[in-house]
């Protein structure tokens, strides 16, 4: 899929995390991380920028702002659709609605997409 979408400007790396093969004592416990291996899965990756950190940092903003993607709560999506269009007006609001603090601009501000930050009530209807 990356060679088809990004063709040769994108170079991804992958870390993979062995955890030990004991079961935790409650559900809510990780697993002890007992190694890990930095792998080049395309183009030219730096190796020392190879992390979880921005995936980590994306799960628990996932996980924080759409209970969908919480375990545990009866926020979670039914169907796939309700899945997919929740997904698609979080992203549209979390791109073109929000401001992040550090930012003087919306992520699609930024990249040149818009030139103001939308509301909530210009963002659906431009979806409707």
């Amino acid at each position: 899929m990356l060679p088809f979408v990004f063709g040769s400007r994108c170079d991804f790396g992958q870390l993979v995390k062995n955890y030990s093969g004991q079961q935790s004592t409650t559900r809510y416990s990780p697993a002890k991380i007992i190694g890990a291996q930095k792998k080049a899965v395309y183009g030219s990756p730096d190796r020392k920028r190879i992390c979880t950190s921005h995936v980590e940092r994306l799960n628990l903003t996932l996980r924080m702002n759409m209970w969908r993607f919480t375990h545990l709560t009866n926020g979670f999506s039914k169907t796939r659709e309700h899945h997919a269009a929740m997904q698609g007006l979080f992203f549209a609001w979390y791109n073109f609605c929000r401001k992040p603090e550090t930012l003087k601009a919306t992520p699609a501000m930024a990249a040149g997409l818009t030139e103001k930050q939308w509301t909530i009530l210009h963002l659906l209807e431009r979806v409707t």
